[in-house]
């Protein structure tokens, strides 16, 4: 079975050396000739070109880009693909990319691997990184069910536990635990820099701890992926932002208050609540 991804960064990477090391012929495109020298030399995949012409043979094609860039791609890549290729996506938004992807290539099936590192580019692909992490599949009443199969079998063999829902669904779910964080993280970081007592701030940059670092990590990530998740699910990640607004005042009222009891009760079910997270 022929592989093919068009995109060899992080994900796309992980995914063409999980899959070569299985034994599929994995083909690669990148819009950077360096990149693909470099992932023929470690073997990430079998052959690598600047060309879509390479996915002529492909079997099933991973879109691996930014958000932005997925339906172009698949726009162009059209005419180089047989009528029975599957085509997939690891977008990070749902709803958009299936509806537009779809009206192009019915053999489409949406999907989202939740994994990933702080690294980017070809050089950041790893083995097994998503062993044990959710992989979501968002067919329509209209996605073929085998190709949607087929997708499955692939993202299984990753290691991978797979979820099937709707699109909206996703686009709801990765609101509360993926994109709303993005922007939480980036305003802690934002008010931060808003003190203006800059020695307090350069003392405070060097007393940051674990406790600091796991809550900026998503804030400080690639500014690229915050702008695409908030324009392509705005409308639930502004649902998100106002409850999460509301209750951040309720805490704040607390405080002002000096209502202890009332602040203990909510972190208490606010730890109670994390035990439910797949973390």
């Amino acid at each position: 079975m022929n592989i093919g991804i068009v995109g060899l960064g992080l994900i796309g990477g992980s995914i063409a050396l999980d899959l070569r090391s299985r034994g599929f012929n994995v083909l690669g495109v990148s819009s950077r000739q360096q990149t693909c020298d470099r992932a023929q030399e470690t073997g990430v995949v079998n052959q690598a070109s600047t060309h879509l012409s390479v996915m002529a043979t492909a079997d099933l094609v991973f879109i691996c880009t930014p958000l932005g860039a997925i339906e172009p791609i698949v726009q162009k890549l059209i005419p180089h693909l047989s009528g029975d290729t599957i085509v997939t996506d690891v977008g990070s938004v749902k709803t958009p990319i299936v509806q537009a992807v779809s009206d192009l290539w019915p053999n489409f099936v949406g999907g989202h691997p939740m994994a990933g590192t702080a690294q980017s580019g070809i050089e950041a692909a790893v083995r097994d990184l998503f062993v044990g992490r959710p992989y979501v599949l968002t067919p329509t009443a209209q996605t073929p069910e085998a190709a949607v199969d087929r997708v499955e079998e692939i993202a299984r063999l990753l290691g991978a536990l797979v979820y099937r829902c709707g699109p909206q669904e996703h686009d709801r779910a990765v609101a509360w635990i993926s994109h709303l964080p993005i922007v939480a993280s980036a305003t802690l970081l934002a008010a931060c820099a808003a003190e203006g007592d800059r020695d307090l701030v350069d003392l405070a940059q060097h007393l940051a701890s674990s406790g600091f670092r796991d809550t900026s990590r998503v804030g400080g990530g690639n500014p690229e992926l915050g702008v695409m998740v908030a324009k392509y699910n705005r409308e639930e990640l502004l649902r998100s932002l106002s409850i999460y607004r509301d209750s951040l005042d309720e805490f704040i009222s607390d405080i002002e208050a000096e209502n202890w009891q009332a602040l203990e009760q909510k972190l208490k079910l606010t730890q109670q609540a994390r035990e439910n997270y797949n973390l």
